[in-house]
């Protein structure tokens, strides 16, 4: 005959199933529900379109031909007048100088091998005498050295020094020219032609774009850049050198060759401005004025106008924030900016921002989260964005209370 269970019996079978239950609850539902997965937060992007800066108004000359440019900033910034190829006269020195140190280079302060002249380079002053142009004094037997020479080019523009440079450097004024021409194409400046080494000829011509483009190189070789910048200087042999650029050390201006013509005045000119937190080098030209005080006269109205058109434009701020995080856990984290990002703008400038971040299920201070596309005028800055605080993970209390999650 079976056994009858008992009250006492079933309660025991009861208490033992629940305690299996809670074993395994506890045993393997608890670390279960540790270890899965949480849901990642997905950030709440703040996207961002302006119109960031004001058109400029440059203030060029109403003579001649004109153009500015920023070093930093491609090609120029603006115009004015006919962009046809002009006679350039002594800004040919540049050039040469520039070629003439293809073949001798110096390095930073270094005077550079010893020149001596000889009975040629004293008919090549009476030559430049004879055209009337601007010339030092030379005699057969002076010694001098290449950095010197090259400052007696540009400083006095004197003509019988840079045709002189030329033939030593390249041995006679054809090759020479020949190097001119080569520098001249491998550096893009397609419409600058050259027929001697100072510029008596007035065949030597260029653009305005071209000369804003010989600017840029003029001021990266540390011998011309620092030979142009100086008022004067002297060379043993002739003594004091004056610089044939009036503006130099006024408005900023700290370049960088005249030309003068049998009709006309140009310059290339370089001048140091402030845009916002920044020192922006401005170079620019201009070619066809009647005199030289005339040209002089327009450029600080005209470096005014393009420092108002320069714009230092702020991409992004550091701890500038680009998105939210909210965790289900009840955690609050923003993805920011990781540094300050400027850029130098001319003139109207529209700026749009995207930024692009990564899920989380918790991060520490300053972990990369993603990055903000910043286009300005058609380029794009990659800006990254960081954690601005701690975002802890799912605490296990938040766990175990959501085991589906």
């Amino acid at each position: 005959m079976p056994r009858e269970e008992t009250p006492r019996y079933g309660l025991r079978r009861l208490v033992a199933a629940i305690s299996v239950g809670l074993i395994l609850l506890i045993g393997v539902g608890v670390p279960v529900s540790i270890v899965a997965p949480v849901p990642r937060a997905t950030a709440e992007v703040v996207t961002a379109s302006q119109s960031a800066t004001e058109a400029a108004a440059p203030a060029f000359p109403s003579f001649g031909s004109s153009a500015v440019g920023a070093v930093g900033i491609d090609g120029v910034l603006a115009k004015h007048g006919p962009q046809s190829p002009r006679t350039i006269a002594s800004i040919t020195k540049v050039i040469t100088a520039l070629v003439v140190l293809e073949a001798k280079p110096l390095q930073a302060g270094e005077q550079g091998p010893t020149i001596t002249f000889t009975q040629r380079d004293v008919a090549i002053l009476g030559e430049v005498q004879a055209m009337n142009g601007s010339s030092e004094p030379v005699e057969a037997g002076w010694r001098t050295s290449e950095r010197a020479a090259i400052e007696t080019m540009l400083i006095p523009s004197a003509n019988n020094y840079a045709a002189s440079l030329a033939i030593w450097a390249y041995g006679s004024t054809p090759r020479f020219l020949a190097a001119a021409r080569a520098y001249l194409k491998a550096h893009g400046l397609d419409d600058t032609v050259l027929q001697d080494a100072n510029g008596l000829s007035e065949d030597n011509r260029s653009t305005p774009t071209d000369l804003v483009d010989l600017g840029r190189l003029a001021l990266a070789d540390p011998v011309v850049a620092a030979a142009v910048k100086r008022s004067t200087a002297v060379e043993p042999n002739v003594g004091e050198l004056d610089n044939t650029n009036k503006l130099l050390g006024r408005y900023g201006v700290n370049g960088i060759k005249t030309g003068t013509y049998t009709t006309g005045a140009n310059l290339l000119f370089s001048a140091e401005v402030r845009v916002g937190a920044r020192t922006v080098q401005v170079v620019g030209v201009v070619l066809g004025a009647r005199t030289h005080d005339e040209l002089d006269a327009r450029v600080p109205a005209l470096l005014r106008s393009v420092k108002r058109g320069l714009h230092d434009l702020p991409l992004a701020t550091k701890g500038e924030a680009f998105a939210t995080y909210r965790t289900k856990w009840g955690g609050i984290g923003r993805a920011v900016a990781a540094r300050d990002v400027t850029r130098l703008v001319w003139g109207q400038a529209d700026l749009q921002q995207e930024a692009h971040v990564q899920p989380i299920t918790g991060g520490r201070k300053g972990e990369r989260v993603g990055s903000v596309d910043v286009e300005v005028d058609g380029r794009t800055v990659t800006v990254p964005l960081v954690l601005d605080r701690d975002v802890l993970a799912a605490p296990v209390w938040w766990r175990l209370t959501h085991p589906l999650r």
